[in-house]
C-alpha cells in the first residue's frame, strides 16, 4: 500500500504561479497527486511546472494561462484537466487579487474587479469542477481564504471583505455538497512569506531580512509564515484524513486571529 497521502488524486490548483499555490502543487505532487495548474503568469507557472518537474520524479503537471474571471477558461481547465487524467477529485480556488484602497475612496470599478477575481472566479471554477468531484466519490474543495476574514484591520477593506466572503460561500456550498459526498473547507493563512511581498518590499528598497523584521507582531510566533506551511494543512483538508472534515475554516496564521 502506498504511503503516499494523494496518491492516484488529480487535483486543479488556481494561483499556482507562485506562492501558495505554487507550494500546494509542490505538495500535492510530493504526495503523488496529478496537478493541473492555472494562473495568470505565464512565466510563473513555467517556473512551477519546471520546480516540480525537476524535485519530484513521475511528477504529473499541466498548466494553463488563464484568468478566473473567464467562466470559458474555467470550463476549459477542468475539461482539459478530465481528458488528461480521466478525473478530478480536488480544487483549491487559491487566485486572488489585491487592493489597497479605503473602503471610503474605493470606485465601484475596483470593487467589481476585486470581487470577480476573489469571489465570482471560485464560483467559475467551483461550477465547472463539482460534476467531475461528485463523480470522485471522495470530491474535496478547499478555498485559500485570510485570517483577515476573521479579523478585522484598516486598508485592506475590499480584499478582506471578498475574503470572508469566501468563508460564507464555503459554508453554503459544505451544506450544498455534502449530499454529494463534496466536502469544502477553507484556509485562512496569515502573513506568509511569498514572492508578491519580497517583490513589493524590493521596489521600495527592502531586502527579505528587513521585511522579516516586520511582521513579526502579527502572529503569536513572530514571525512570517512560509508558503509551504500553508500548503501542509490545505493537503490535509484534501486528503481522505479530513475526510469527516466540510464546512470548516481552518485559519494557519500562528495566532494573529486571537491577538
Amino acid at each position: 500500500m502506498s504511503s503516499l497521502r494523494l496518491q492516484g488524486k488529480v487535483a486543479l490548483i488556481t494561483g499556482a504561479g507562485s506562492g501558495i499555490g505554487a507550494a500546494t502543487a509542490h505538495v500535492f505532487c510530493q504526495q503523488g497527486a496529478a496537478v493541473f495548474l492555472v494562473d495568470t503568469n505565464t512565466q510563473g507557472l513555467a517556473s512551477t511546472r519546471q520546480s516540480i518537474e525537476q524535485t519530484v520524479p513521475q511528477a504529473r503537471v499541466l498548466c494553463l494561462e488563464a484568468d478566473v474571471t473567464d467562466a470559458a477558461l474555467a470550463s476549459k481547465a477542468v475539461d482539459l484537466c478530465v481528458n488528461a487524467w480521466g478525473c478530478l477529485d480536488i480544487l483549491v480556488n487559491n487566485a486572488a487579487m489585491r487592493n489597497y484602497s479605503p473602503a471610503a475612496d474605493a470606485t465601484a470599478a475596483e470593487w467589481h474587479a476585486i470581487v470577480g477575481v476573489n469571489l465570482v472566479g471560485i464560483t467559475h471554477y467551483c461550477h465547472a469542477a463539482l460534476p467531475h468531484l461528485r463523480n470522485s466519490g471522495q470530491g474535496s474543495i478547499v478555498n485559500v481564504s485570510s485570517c483577515y476574514a476573521v479579523k478585522g484591520r484598516k486598508g485592506m477593506a475590499l480584499y478582506d471583505a471578498t475574503k470572508a466572503a469566501q468563508v460564507s460561500l464555503t459554508r453554503s456550498l459544505a451544506f450544498e455538497e455534502a449530499v454529494h459526498g463534496v466536502r469544502v473547507n477553507a484556509v485562512c493563512p496569515g502573513s506568509t512569506l511569498t514572492e508578491f511581498h519580497v517583490a513589493r518590499a524590493q521596489k521600495i528598497g527592502k531586502g527579505v531580512d528587513q521585511l522579516k523584521t516586520e511582521r513579526k507582531d502579527t502572529s503569536l510566533l513572530g514571525r512570517w509564515a512560509s508558503p509551504e506551511e500553508i500548503a501542509w494543512p490545505i493537503l490535509w483538508l484534501a486528503s481522505s484524513e479530513g475526510s469527516f472534515i466540510t464546512g470548516t475554516t481552518l485559519v494557519v496564521d500562528g495566532g494573529l486571529h486571537i491577538v
